[in-house]
């Protein structure tokens, strides 16, 4: 058995013995399933091609599935716990999108929430739309940052519990994101991350000046940051997995070992790798083989 599929389901229940067995017939000569977390998530090792695409075959288990609220991942059995983590911030590992809600204390949350949206649908590009969005803010107090976090910003579900297991089995953790390092910092240790990357607001007598520093880190910055993070820890590239939802998020994916589209827009969920629609951020260990028993607490 050269391949494995994996199914999670978003709530306990979904996933029964009837489940298994219709995705199991979706399958190549597939093997006895293995539970991760019984009624929750379980392993399907089947033999398949190596020239097949994952994704085709993923599709085939969900239609098998006939809708029901479960992820699937498909890989190649060898190599999937990774040993470096880089993930996106706002709507990823975080509910929300900080430069919104730092909009709404101008009264410009409805037009920056349109132009973000655009921005991750890939529609227009990331850097202009950037800088528009952040000359909005000019004049906010930079102390604003600590009360978006501290009232409107929700973590991911599962979020913690992803990157504490990850970390307490050897891998490297980074947050990267188009957002704002008065954000990532804070966001970035709440959640357990060894390091974060993203964009400087610049400020004047103790506030925004509407201007973000240059270079912009964007899609290509978080690719670069995979890259460079790999090569300081001497990883093979199947080593490494990403995720993230928007289009600037891309890059990085595609770079990635195992690329991860997370409740994703409809243009990344269609590239990448893999995809979870329906589960938490646990999801991300269970596609690497964590049992619920391994899970850090």
């Amino acid at each position: 058995m050269n391949f494995v599929a994996t199914l999670i389901s978003a709530s306990a229940g979904a996933l029964d013995s009837a489940a298994l067995a219709r995705a199991a017939g979706a399958l190549n000569a597939p093997g006895q399933p293995v539970w991760l977390d019984p009624g929750i998530a379980a392993d399907l090792p089947f033999s398949g091609d190596r020239g097949n695409d994952n994704r085709q075959v993923a599709d085939r288990v969900r239609t098998a599935l006939a809708g029901l609220p479960v992820d699937v991942v498909v890989q190649a059995a060898e190599g999937r716990r990774k040993h470096l983590f880089l993930a996106d911030m706002d709507s990823t590992m975080i509910g929300q999108e900080c430069i919104n809600e730092m909009a709404d204390f101008v009264g410009k949350k409805a037009e920056v929430s349109a132009v973000t949206e655009r921005a991750m649908r890939g529609e227009i590009a990331f850097e202009p739309a950037l800088r528009a969005r952040v000359a909005l803010l000019n004049g906010l107090p930079d102390t604003v940052a600590e009360e978006v976090i501290a009232s409107r910003i929700t973590m991911t579900p599962g979020g913690r519990t992803a990157i504490m297991t990850m970390r307490k089995h050897g891998a490297y953790t980074a947050l990267v994101s188009g957002g704002f390092t008065i954000f990532t910092q804070r966001i970035a240790a709440m959640i357990g991350f060894e390091e974060s990357r993203g964009n400087i607001l610049t400020t004047a007598d103790g506030k925004l000046t509407g201007e973000v520093a240059e270079p912009i880190f964007g899609r290509d910055g978080k690719r670069a940051a995979l890259i460079e993070l790999r090569t300081k820890l001497k990883l093979k590239d199947t080593d490494t997995m990403a995720t993230g939802d928007g289009a600037n998020d891309l890059d990085m994916i595609s770079e990635a070992g195992l690329g991860v589209a997370y409740h994703a827009k409809p243009a990344v969920a269609a590239a990448a790798a893999a995809r979870i629609d329906h589960g938490d951020l646990t999801a991300l260990l269970y596609i690497q083989g964590y049992a619920r028993a391994e899970f850090a607490v």
